[in-house]
């Protein structure tokens, strides 16, 4: 076995992979780009490399570079994740031709399965189904709409070079065609570097599912059942499980027959995935096989108790696989979900900043967190915005839905938005409960939609003026310990006064709406009073991780509040509210807005403009696209009227907030 692995990646899937290394007995080295230098994966390494600057193309992309860290540290071994160059043919090449092992199937295989089309001609030569398309070299944009029109509205087209609904559009209508393959192949090119397309018949309602297969370098192929990843938002995976629910056991044994003969047909080492799309007739159909470990490989792991980062690295040191397919079963069901900083309010825009709070359940039986950042890590604009993937396992589907949709349920985040809420409400939708599944799930039951509860505003409001006291207090008190004349109640930290209660004032701002409270100190407690009713709080008592517990008005409440500044998050009975702290000059914060100017939702770098200065424009008018987190972004005219401005132009990097077009609504 190795002695010294270097992992090519970053975030959660390093953590993860060192993880299983440091308990093999395999010292842990990272990689990190300028931005990375202080990230989690980093601080929990043995060692560490500095490859690069933040941008991925010039750090985690960077062969040479990654190459050259392996050598300078004594690398025995290259682990890639997921990601990044997890499926790059010649990095697996270069990593074997410098003399180190690659975490991961032969070049040979990832070059087999990496072209989408090439894959569908081999899948078809093994006999494994496939759906209606157009898979040939010769992609020119007159070829696609000469087969689109053959194969019939609508298509669907997809990077031939990718996956993670990265350069994927549905075409409706021939007229939309070329706009949809530009726009693919502009994506494609930007995530994968190859901007080739394919053409796939459009299935309304499929289910997606999977089957993971693990295949030593001696012969041996085996599938560790299957999992459904059918909840998808812009066919990017949301949910998953293991085993997918309700498929006929045939089908689901024929799925991994197919996925098995697939992987013979191309020598496959280590652990990769099948994937098929399953009609409403029950039939299933190939789609890709990702030649990496899966993002989902926790369900897998969590039903059939298999740790698949240890097979990878047992495979890749040339170790034979003990296990038959009949040792392989799954016992209960698991459910993951994946965490993400974006702003369902805004369209799921990705999020960056700071994580001021970052509290999961943990330690509860079955649940487990994959995470590669904590409380005070940055969110950066640079790479994927995930935050976690929290997978909880049951007896039963039901049991490990319910516990999955607890656990999000107290999942505490503060400093940044993030889909929390709307996981939950997917999780706990009648429909998911049902396993009522397709990969439209989100669109036909509005779950976007939904709003977070607004929680009870005066108990949230109270718990708050709470913590800044309790928080007032303790700072007090703590100067006070050092004072000459400590002993005196005119040198108490309180509000204490000689003849009458002690006072005080806190002036907040609860989402626009402003409350001041007049506070008086009574008996270890306070009353607050905003000229309406008085509220009383007692018995207040704080934990280190923010948690608070108090008597409000006779009724005992836990919860928790986070300070960030003068900004507070309380979380109170599956709601998060923020609050603020006004102070003097804070008012002026935050005056200009509006006026004609739309701004940039996150930082990114422009890659169409779409008007002119001068142009009207109808409402919903696509203005200018962002290119963010690997992604597309499209600012639309927020009504009829005229632009006047465009200050930035193709190739630009803009960051949040900067006025990216000048626009006038009309009259």
């Amino acid at each position: 076995m190795f002695r010294r692995l270097l992992i090519a990646n970053r975030g959660e899937i390093a953590c993860r992979i060192a993880r299983t290394a440091r308990r093999m007995g395999i010292r842990v080295i990272a990689v990190h780009s300028e931005a990375d230098a202080g990230a989690r994966h980093v601080r929990e390494a043995d060692e560490s490399v500095c490859i690069g600057p933040a941008r991925a193309q010039a750090s985690y992309l960077d062969i040479d570079a990654l190459i050259g860290a392996a050598r300078r540290t004594g690398a025995e071994a290259v682990h890639p994740g997921y990601g990044f160059l997890s499926e790059n043919a010649e990095f697996a090449e270069r990593v074997a031709g410098a003399g180190l092992a690659f975490v991961g199937p032969p070049a040979e295989a990832i070059r087999a399965m990496g072209s989408k089309s090439a894959a569908k001609q081999i899948a078809a030569g093994a006999q494994v189904p496939l759906v209606p398309g157009y898979h040939e070299a010769d992609a020119t944009p007159e070829r696609l709409a000469e087969a689109a029109a053959e194969i019939g509205y609508p298509v669907l087209v997809k990077a031939s070079a990718g996956g993670g609904g990265r350069g994927m559009r549905i075409v409706e209508r021939a007229e939309e065609l070329p706009a949809a393959l530009a726009a693919a192949g502009r994506e494609a090119k930007a995530a994968f570097g190859d901007g080739a397309l394919l053409l796939e018949r459009y299935i309304a309602r499929p289910r997606h599912v999977e089957v993971q297969v693990l295949a030593d370098a001696h012969g041996r192929v085996l599938h560790l059942l299957d999992r459904d990843c059918s909840i998808q938002r812009r066919h990017q995976k949301v949910i998953e499980e293991a085993p997918a629910p309700g498929l006929p056991d045939a089908l689901r044994a024929d799925m991994g027959k197919a996925a098995v003969r697939l992987a013979r047909a191309i020598r496959y080492a280590g652990a990769g995935t099948v994937e098929f799309l399953v009609d409403e007739g029950g039939a299933f159909h190939f789609i890709e096989m990702n030649t990496r470990l899966q993002v989902e490989h926790p369900v897998t792991e969590m039903v059939t108790g298999l740790d698949l980062v240890e097979w990878q690295l047992r495979i890749a040191a040339g170790e034979p696989l003990t296990l038959s397919q009949e040792d392989i079963a799954a016992a209960g069901h698991a459910v993951e979900a994946r965490l993400y900083a974006e702003d369902p309010a805004r369209g799921f825009l990705p999020q960056t900043g700071r994580l001021a709070h970052l509290a999961f359940p943990e330690g509860r039986p079955g649940l487990r967190i994959d995470s590669g950042v904590e409380t005070g890590d940055g969110i950066t604009p640079f790479y994927d915005p995930m935050i976690a993937k929290l997978t909880a396992w049951g007896e039963d589907r039901e049991r490990a839905r319910l516990a999955l949709a607890d656990a999000l349920s107290d999942t505490r985040i503060a400093g940044l938005n993030t889909n929390l809420f709307f996981l939950e409400t997917l999780v706990r939708h009648p429909a998911f409960a049902e396993a009522a599944l397709d990969t439209h799930f989100i669109e036909t039951h509005d779950i976007a939609a939904a709003e977070p509860p607004a929680g009870d505003a005066e108990a949230m409001r109270a718990m708050a003026a709470a913590a800044l006291l309790e928080d007032r207090a303790a700072r007090l008190r703590n100067r006070q310990d050092s004072a000459p004349d400590r002993f005196s109640p005119w040198g108490r930290g309180g509000a204490w006064r000689l003849n009458g209660e002690g006072r005080d004032r806190l002036d907040l701002d609860d989402g626009g709406e402003k409350v001041a409270y007049e506070v008086a100190h009574i008996g270890g407690g306070y009353r607050l009073e905003d000229g309406e009713r008085a509220i009383s709080v007692a018995g207040v008592a704080r934990s280190a991780d923010g948690g608070l517990t108090a008597e409000i008005d006779g009724r005992r409440q836990s919860g928790a509040v986070v300070a960030d500044g003068n900004r507070l998050t309380v979380f109170l009975d599956g709601a998060r509210r923020e609050i603020l702290l006004e102070e003097p000059g804070s008012a002026a914060m935050g005056a200009e807005i509006g006026g004609g100017r739309l701004t940039s939702p996150m930082p990114g770098t422009v890659v169409r403009v779409l008007v002119e200065a001068g142009q009207s424009v109808r409402k919903d008018a696509p203005l200018i696209v962002l290119e963010a987190m690997k992604m597309e972004h499209t600012i639309a005219a927020p009504a009829d009227g005229t632009v006047e401005s465009l200050p930035f132009a193709v190739g630009d990097r803009v960051e949040e907030g900067v006025e990216l077009v000048g626009f006038r609504a009309a009259a």
